[in-house]
């Protein structure tokens, strides 16, 4: 084995932290993998009767994450993104690919990172099948592989007049995660603790997205913040929305800041990597079975509405029921932009 000290390259950098775990988790199971990493691409083999999904995602050093990141917690999020894409469009994974720059080949880092990173592919059974490691600054992008069965994926532009809108688990604790980390905001060491995990290693609802495959019409996963996303749901369906801000999901920690954080973060802040799906109203009683099945909250937090101007808009109604005004509603909405 190569020792701590010895210059790392490019092809045992690959071999030692990629390519044996990839392997063996292969041999152990390969599902529709023919052949992984080791030639010039991956092989798939592919079901008639299946539709393949494809998602990249890309995570750059401080634009989304913290320069000091701890790589272990980054392995698993660069993964979980890119599950959560194919969660949202009722995917199974199949495998993803992993392009990676280094600003150096530190094993300390590369032992961290790999850990996350496998720990994720092994609980969502998606295996590492190729990439590519080059020195520069840090950046990370996975490519993932999915599978749905023809004409049953989810897509957003299928949202229709009266259905429910619907959000899973709770909204806004990465954003009071990022908050706490900058000194926004002051949590105490258990509060910070109690939350920080949906920063750090969000869990992607694959198996939720699995579940409502034949259930909802429309869905995301809310990667850029509730509003923001759900915008992308509109626009494609050509439809409006009714938002209640105190449906939206929260946990006991969000919970205790004041309303205005509360309503901000819950409706625009970025991280929460949980899925919002319209649905008929014919389905309430499937979806709390499915919400049972998976010990996973699902909250009804508005309905979709018949577009009224010619861009789509979303009310947003207060505790009271009353919608906001603009100027409230256009401090809700600052979601997340990669370029801004």
């Amino acid at each position: 084995m190569q020792s701590q000290t010895s210059p790392l390259g490019e092809f045992d950098l690959i071999q030692r932290f990629f390519k044996t775990q990839s392997k063996a988790m292969l041999d152990k199971n390969p599902g529709s993998v023919i052949l992984g990493i080791g030639d010039d691409c991956a092989l798939l083999e592919t079901d008639p009767a299946e539709e393949i999904a494809i998602t990249s995602d890309m995570l750059v050093s401080g634009r989304h994450f913290f320069a000091d990141a701890n790589p272990e917690w980054l392995g698993w999020k660069a993964l979980a993104v890119n599950l959560s894409d194919l969660a949202a469009m009722g995917a199974k994974p199949l495998g993803f690919t992993l392009a990676l720059a280094l600003p150096k080949a530190d094993p300390v880092w590369l032992e961290a990172f790999s850990k996350g990173l496998f720990a994720i592919a092994h609980q969502y059974s998606c295996p590492l099948i190729g990439g590519d490691t080059t020195a520069g600054p840090l950046n990370i992008c996975i490519t993932a592989f999915g599978s749905v069965p023809r004409e049953k994926a989810i897509r957003r532009s299928g949202a229709l007049e009266g259905d429910d809108i619907w959000a899973s688990g709770c909204l806004g604790d990465a954003r009071l995660t990022l908050a706490a980390l900058r000194h926004e905001i002051k949590l105490s060491k258990n509060d910070l603790e109690a939350i920080e995990a949906r920063m750090h290693q969000p869990t992607p609802r694959v198996n939720l997205g699995i579940a409502l495959r034949n259930i909802a019409n429309a869905a995301l996963d809310i990667s850029d913040g509730l509003l923001g996303d759900l915008k992308h749901i509109l626009k494609q369906s050509n439809q409006d929305a009714e938002i209640f801000l105190d449906q939206l999901p929260k946990s006991a920690t969000l919970s205790n800041q004041s309303m205005d954080i509360q309503n901000q973060y819950a409706a625009s802040g970025g991280d929460d990597y949980e899925l919002c799906f319209t649905a008929p109203t014919s389905k309430r009683d499937e979806i709390a079975k499915i919400s049972a099945d998976l010990k996973l909250p699902l909250t009804q937090i508005g309905s979709i509405k018949r577009m009224q101007k010619s861009t789509p808009e979303i009310k947003l109604i207060n505790s009271t029921g009353v919608a906001l005004k603009q100027e409230q509603v256009n401090q809700l909405f600052q979601s997340f932009d990669h370029f801004a």
